[in-house]
């Protein structure tokens, strides 16, 4: 998994190609390395000097140095052994005893375990972030990313009291989302959950897995039952079920093949009618002016979601940020193009950044003088509100993934 994200895949991505032969305890065991080495790369690469180090070994000392520093219950003679033998597998005798002294030696160091959260975020972020947010909100932010997100689940073929009682009566602790936005299951101290396929009411649509603010970002929306709305970058389909589930008539369409596949999926085991299409809201199926409300869930450097996605921090830089923005402004421009007179218009990012936000949503604005922010009132709680009435979650205040949102219409 490993060598596949170096070579430029998502971690999930790899996760599904590199685990299907592993049984279900060597997967999860697999993917929480991958993931823990992921996440305090930095912290690991700095207590293990890997510049004198065979490149072939640097995963394989990354790896034995995150069970010796934060798996408990990895024996340390069974990280320094599973090591040294993949070192000799990869490059010989020579690089099973480099390992076994780097990890022997890493074993004994006191202390070696402190945390310090700055070490697993790429510095320029962990700059830009104390900047933005200050040094106490930040130090929250990179310390919520550290952590294993709560499995969150919103209803879908079953009500919120079926949920709990269903998962209840199965031995599962469960309590409410924050603000409300869903059910979170409870994980006891060095246990895990199993995956979303495998918990009860899956395979009957009962759920969808989906974080509070993105659950949030619908009910911000505030689509009026019986809207057609057409959810532009639809995929995975999570914001598309809770549309429909809210009343509108979503057509829910994706210019990325590949994952509509996914939403066609997510559609049919939540039991709601979504009209599905491969459609690039770039070259947009519709007529100009032919809609009543269109959602652009806009793809974003996802810098909201790097507890749930470990590998990100890694794979942003400066540029993502401004390509996502100037990707971003083309399609808020495109959608706004099929909003008929007194439509809606909502923009939506998992991205932390103002210039994929607010600056968006601003200078659109001002390019084009028919469109307005009109905020649904009591839609949301008013701490998830900015001043100027649009949704902002974010992770080191509300405990939930970061989010925005602004929600416009069409005025003449």
């Amino acid at each position: 998994m490993l060598d596949a994200v170096r070579g430029g895949a998502t971690l999930q991505g790899a996760r599904a190609g590199a685990l299907a032969d592993l049984i279900e305890r060597d997967r999860r065991l697999a993917y929480e390395l991958a993931a823990g080495v992921l996440r305090r790369r930095a912290q690991l690469d700095g207590m293990l000097k890997l510049a004198t180090a065979d490149p072939r070994l640097h995963d394989v000392l990354r790896l034995g140095a995150y069970q010796l520093r934060a798996l408990a219950r990895v024996p340390a003679y069974a990280a320094v052994s599973t090591s040294v033998e993949l070192a000799r597998e990869m490059a010989g005798e020579g690089g099973a005893r480099y390992v076994n002294r780097a990890l022997r030696s890493l074993a004994r160091e006191p202390g070696g375990g402190r945390r310090e959260t700055e070490l697993t975020h790429p510095k320029w972020l962990v700059d830009r972030w104390r900047r933005h947010f200050g040094d106490a909100d930040a130090t929250k932010l990179l310390r919520w990313n550290d952590t294993r997100p709560a499995v969150t689940l919103q209803p879908a073929g079953w009500g919120i009291e079926q949920l709990t009682a269903r998962f209840q009566a199965e031995g599962f602790g469960v309590r409410e989302a924050p603000y409300g936005a869903g059910l979170q299951l409870l994980v006891a101290p060095g246990s895990r959950l199993p995956p979303p396929a495998q918990l009860p009411g899956f395979k009957e649509g009962g759920f969808i897995v989906q974080d509070p603010a993105h659950a949030l970002v619908c009910r911000f929306a505030a689509v009026p039952p019986g809207t057609i709305v057409y959810d532009a970058c639809a995929a995975p389909g999570g914001k598309a079920v809770a549309l429909e589930r809210g009343g509108a008539r979503v057509i829910a369409g994706d210019a990325r093949r590949e994952r509509v596949g996914r939403l066609v999926e997510t559609a049919r085991r939540a039991g709601v009618a979504i009209r599905v299409a491969v459609a690039d809201l770039l070259a947009p199926p519709f007529r100009s002016e032919a809609l009543p409300a269109v959602l652009v869930d806009a793809p974003c450097s996802a810098t909201g979601t790097m507890a749930r996605h470990p590998d990100a921090r890694w794979r942003v830089t400066p540029r993502t940020i401004a390509r996502a923005a100037e990707r971003q402004r083309a399609l808020l421009t495109a959608a706004a193009a099929l909003v008929r007179p007194g439509g809606l218009l909502v923009y939506a990012t998992c991205s932390l950044e103002p210039e994929e936000n607010s600056d968006v949503v601003t200078e659109f604005l001002a390019r084009h003088p028919q469109f307005a922010r009109v905020p649904a009132t009591g839609s949301v709680p008013a701490a998830l509100l900015t001043p100027a009435a649009d949704f902002q979650s974010l992770p080191q205040r509300h405990g939930m993934d970061g989010a925005y949102a602004a929600r416009l219409a069409r005025v003449r």
